[in-house]
């Protein structure tokens, strides 16, 4: 495995990362570091033989967490902050229609299921409850967010 960075590599974290129940003193679900975030590689290593995980020491937190490659960028790559990320539940503004046939009403809830950063213009993968098994690519300008009980107050 070829690894993207090396130890002292300035990096940004392009999603939240939350607590998995792992890290000491904090409940699952926490917000460790939130998108945007920088940092650098004090150490590379890989998990079940095929992630690479670099360990980022983020000194504005004070914190050092473990970071997938895909979500971090080299501190001089050109990022486009998101609206919404994985798994946020958000409502679509207008109709969506293939041709004539009304496939979705607006205000339709899905829940985000990857974010597409295509310079400068940023859409998402959305899976709509009343379409289940079918994802579409929505511009953000044609979402809002919808937050759940149980996420109100969560950033």
């Amino acid at each position: 495995m070829e690894y993207r960075w090396d130890y002292g590599d300035s990096v940004r974290v392009i999603r939240n990362i939350r607590d998995d129940g792992t890290y000491p003193g904090r409940s699952p679900g926490d917000i460790l570091v939130r998108r945007g975030s920088t940092g650098f590689v004090v150490d590379v290593g890989t998990f079940l033989q095929d992630q690479i995980i670099y360990s980022v020491n983020f000194l504005e937190e004070g914190i050092i967490v473990g970071c997938r490659e895909e979500e971090l960028v080299g501190i001089d790559e050109e990022w486009f902050p998101s609206r919404y990320e994985f798994r946020e539940t958000v409502r679509i503004l207008a109709d969506l229609k293939s041709g004539d046939e009304l496939l979705l009403p607006a205000g339709s809830v899905g829940e985000v299921i990857k974010v597409l950063r295509d310079e400068g213009d940023i859409s998402y993968h959305i899976h709509f409850d009343d379409l289940r098994g079918r994802l579409f690519r929505i511009p953000e300008r044609l979402l809002e967010s919808v937050q759940k009980p149980y996420l109100q107050g969560a950033a």
